[in-house]
C-alpha cells in the first residue's frame, strides 16, 4: 500500500474515531457545535496518521493509540481556532471553510479552542490510554511543555513580533520550530512513550518530528505565494498583506527548498528508529517537500 492510499484510510478511520468521541459528549449547546464543525470541517489528519501509523509497528494496542491520536488533533485544532482569531492570523478560512469565528463568533470560538485542550489532556490523563500512570503523567509533561509558554504560545508569540521587525533566517526557523514542529514531535514521539521505549529512540524520533515540522512549516508559506484556495482551503497570499516574516520571504524559494532537501536526508540517515517500514517514514518526509496542498 502507497503513502496517500493508507493516508486516505486512516484519515476515515479517525474521521470516525473523533466522531465517535464527539458524541459521548453529552450537551446540546452552541459550544458543542462550535468545538464539532472545528474539528470535523476536513484536515488531512497527518499529525493523528503518523501516530497511528508509528504505533502499529511498535504493536501497540489500537485502544493505546487511537485515544492518543483523537488528543493530538484536538491540540491541533484547538491552536487553529485560537490562530485564526482576529487578534491572531485574522483568517476568514480554514480548509475551504468559515473559521470558527466567523461561523459563530469570537468569544465562542475561544471557549471551542480552550475546551478541545482540556478534552485533550483528559483523554491523555486517563488509565483507558495507559494503565501505567508514569507512562501518562510523561505524555501530559511533554505536551504541555511543547504547546505552552516555552513552545507552541512562545512560537505564535514570536510570529506576531516579527511583523514588526526584521528577524534573522535563525530566529524564524526557531519561530517554526516552536509554532509548528513541537506537535509534530509529539505526535511521532507519543509511540514511543507509550510503548516505554529507551531515551536514544525518544530523541531519534524528536528529531525527525523536528524537521518534519519545518519542512511543512516552510511549504505551507511556499503554498501560500503559490496556492489557490480552492487547494489550499485558505486566503492566499496572506502572509504578504500581513507582513509575516517568512523563511521564503528571507531567503527565497529555491533555497528553501534546498533547506528543505538538507532537513529531510539529516533525519532519515539513521533509520533504525523506525523499523520494517522505514522508508515509508523517508519517502512521506520528502514527498512532503513536494506538496501542493
Amino acid at each position: 500500500m502507497n503513502i496517500a492510499t493508507s493516508m486516505i484510510n486512516n484519515k476515515k478511520e479517525i474521521d470516525a474515531w473523533i466522531k465517535e468521541y464527539l458524541n459521548q459528549i453529552n450537551l446540546n449547546s452552541k459550544l458543542k457545535k462550535a468545538i464539532v464543525y472545528s474539528v470535523t470541517n476536513g484536515g488531512k489528519r497527518i499529525r493523528p496518521f503518523l501516530t497511528s501509523s508509528l504505533s502499529k509497528d511498535l504493536k501497540l494496542k489500537k485502544t493505546t493509540y487511537k485515544r492518543a491520536a483523537i488528543a493530538i488533533e484536538f491540540i491541533h485544532s484547538y491552536s487553529l481556532i485560537h490562530d485564526d482569531l482576529p487578534q491572531m492570523d485574522n483568517d476568514d478560512l480554514r480548509r475551504g471553510k468559515l473559521t470558527t469565528h466567523k461561523k459563530f463568533d469570537e468569544a465562542t470560538a475561544i471557549l471551542a479552542g480552550n475546551c478541545l485542550f482540556s478534552l485533550a489532556i483528559e483523554i491523555l490523563s486517563d488509565k483507558k490510554t495507559h494503565s501505567d500512570s508514569k507512562v501518562r503523567s510523561n505524555l501530559i509533561k511533554l505536551i504541555s511543555n511543547y504547546t505552552g509558554v516555552l513552545g507552541l504560545m512562545h512560537g505564535q508569540s514570536l510570529d506576531l513580533q516579527f511583523e514588526k521587525k526584521n528577524p534573522s533566517q535563525n530566529q524564524i526557523m526557531k519561530m517554526y520550530e516552536l509554532k509548528t514542529s513541537k506537535l509534530f514531535q509529539f505526535a511521532i514521539a507519543s509511540p514511543f512513550i507509550l510503548s516505554k521505549r529507551s531515551r536514544k529512540e525518544i530523541s531519534k524520533a524528536l528529531n525527525y518530528g523536528k524537521n518534519f515540522g519545518l519542512i511543512y512549516q516552510i511549504t505551507d508559506d511556499i503554498l501560500d505565494y503559490e496556492g489557490d484556495i480552492d487547494h489550499i482551503g485558505k486566503t492566499p497570499m496572506k502572509d504578504i498583506v500581513s507582513n509575516k516574516k517568512t523563511l521564503v520571504a528571507k531567503i527565497g524559494r529555491n533555497k528553501a527548498i534546498e533547506l528543505c532537501t538538507k532537513l529531510a536526508t539529516e533525519c532519515t540517515n539513521n533509520r533504525s528508529v523506525f523499523g520494517s517500514d522505514k522508508f515509508i517514514y523517508k519517502n512521506l518526509i520528502f514527498n512532503l517537500i513536494k506538496r501542493t496542498y
